[in-house]
């Protein structure tokens, strides 16, 4: 390249991690937008989103797994394999081990997947840096460097960072787009992340759900966007965005406790999760709401296709 033009770096990072490692948290501080969902479950992940971080220099396609976990159904199977396929798609692939938390042996079963991908540059990141003292953030940087070496795993660079306090969050972002291979933009500018409108709202959906109903049914809910359309008549200066969804659990019980008390719960629900749709969209919502039973879907492969796994 001719010293006049600076180089473009473009290309996709994957955060990995135990489940509530902070992946989804991390990604959008570095978006600066909500386009994860993140809940203080874990497992709230499920499909591919990707973050797009834009800068003049640089595009960085941030691709959000599901955290790997040892499967127990036919659906963990599933994320899991999605995980490894996207692991050899991605040029770098940041390992996520929360500072408040000893390393164990989840994290080692994930490094040694992450060990089985040759070709990708591997990162470590040691987040939630907030929730520990200076001495625990050093003590556990010390075991992440251990940890590379006694899986063979020779780590890139290893940051820490806290996506809740902002601390090196740019530097973090400077440190991948480094990584990145030269290459033209991939993403028109503005755009912040390549799902489907509808996945997105579906997201929104689920994690409303999912804060709301906190223990009581941790993943047996999965929401489908039926329709999802501007209002026809509607003068261009007041839009409504009309969106009907399903939201499905596996039992009869679960339906009552998602509904709630006179369905105050179901209404509750879908105003948290209208304000984060508005927010995303930028339009006025309209969100039509019904609670549907799909048996035991998370063990079957016909309801799993239906429900887009």
């Amino acid at each position: 390249m001719s010293g006049t033009t600076p180089e473009h770096r473009s290309g996709f990072a994957s955060f990995v991690g135990r489940p509530n490692a902070g992946k989804s948290t991390l990604t959008n501080a570095l978006v600066g937008a909500k386009v994860v969902i993140t809940s203080s479950k874990p497992q709230t992940t499920r499909t591919v989103v990707r973050g797009i971080v834009h800068r003049p220099d640089a595009q960085l396609v941030l691709v959000d797994t599901p955290g790997l976990h040892r499967p127990r159904t036919l659906l963990g199977e599933r994320l899991n394999d999605l995980v490894k396929t996207t692991l050899a798609e991605v040029d770098v692939v940041a390992a996520c081990f929360p500072a408040n938390e000893k390393i164990g042996p989840g994290d080692r079963f994930i490094v040694n997947e992450m060990a089985k991908v040759k070709r990708t540059t591997k990162v470590a990141i040691a987040t939630k840096t907030d929730l520990a003292t200076p001495e625990q953030v050093g003590q556990h940087l010390l075991d992440i460097q251990a940890l590379g070496v006694e899986t063979g795993t020779d780590w890139a660079e290893i940051v820490p960072v806290s996506a809740q306090a902002g601390d090196q969050v740019q530097l973090l972002a400077d440190l991948l787009i480094g990584l990145l291979p030269e290459g033209p933009q991939l993403y028109p500018d503005g755009d912040l992340s390549d799902a489907p409108e509808e996945i997105l709202v579906a997201e929104l959906i689920r994690e409303a759900a999912l804060e709301d109903v906190r223990d009581e049914l941790p993943h047996s809910i999965a929401v489908v966007v039926e329709e999802m359309g501007l209002r026809e008549d509607r003068p261009e200066d007041k839009p409504l965005l009309d969106i009907h969804a399903n939201v499905y659990v596996e039992r009869d019980s679960q339906k009552g406790i998602i509904i709630g008390h006179k369905g105050a719960r179901l209404r509750r629900i879908g105003t948290d999760a209208r304000k984060q749709i508005e927010a995303l969209l930028g339009t006025p919502v309209y969100l039509d709401l019904h609670v549907k039973i799909a048996k035991d879907w998370q063990r079957d492969p016909r309801q799993l296709r239906k429900l887009g796994f």
